[in-house]
């Protein structure tokens, strides 16, 4: 298998979002505060009923809403391709004004998406989307890099983690009462 990592316009973003982003939820990470949080945060996996997580299909969320909500201008949209086959995408958000996890700063990007199309996940198509998610970072001269997930998405935590990104807040009301879900904010030097 030889894919390929391209760099494309914003207008393809429709196509982009061709690629699933939803995955099955099996476990979690419970997050269990030491002493009312003094001593820390333990991070407990533990099993849950299966579903599946589809973030394209949230009201408001996707792709092809990102125009209509930013100036996406500044964004990275990176797409990996097997022959003529769309296989999976990252997009790096910068320079955004009105999107919070830039937190106003020139010398970050965040991730703001990653997917990998279900039948080449764990073939490393992911890891090469994202070295090149770094990489296009380091072209702007960015210092940080920042991800988003969820308790609920054990793979990708341990994913970025292997890429090299420490856990660096934990946020357990960002998603209010409606969802049952924990925000992690993962960070890497560029």
């Amino acid at each position: 298998m030889t894919v390929e990592v391209i760099n494309e316009s914003v207008a393809m973003l429709p196509e982009y979002g061709g690629v699933p982003i939803a995955f099955r939820v099996e476990s979690r990470f419970r997050i269990e505060p030491i002493q009312s949080g003094l001593g820390g945060l333990l991070l407990i996996e533990e099993p849950v009923a299966t579903y599946i997580k589809d973030y394209d299909a949230v009201k408001g969320e996707g792709p092809s809403r990102w125009l209509r909500q930013w100036e996406i201008s500044n964004w990275g949209i990176l797409s990996a391709f097997d022959g003529k086959q769309r296989v999976g995408g990252a997009v790096v958000a910068w320079k955004t004004e009105g999107v919070n996890m830039l937190e106003g700063r020139e010398d970050l990007a965040a991730l703001w998406d990653l997917r990998v199309h279900p039948n080449y996940r764990g073939k490393g198509v992911g890891q090469r989307l994202f070295a090149r998610a770094l990489a296009w970072a380091r072209e702007r001269q960015c210092r940080r890099f920042k991800v988003e997930t969820q308790n609920i998405n054990v793979p990708a935590c341990r994913f970025y983690a292997r890429q090299g990104c420490e856990l660096g807040a934990v946020n357990r009301y960002a998603y209010g009462d409606a969802m049952d879900e924990v925000q992690l904010l993962w960070y890497r030097d560029v």
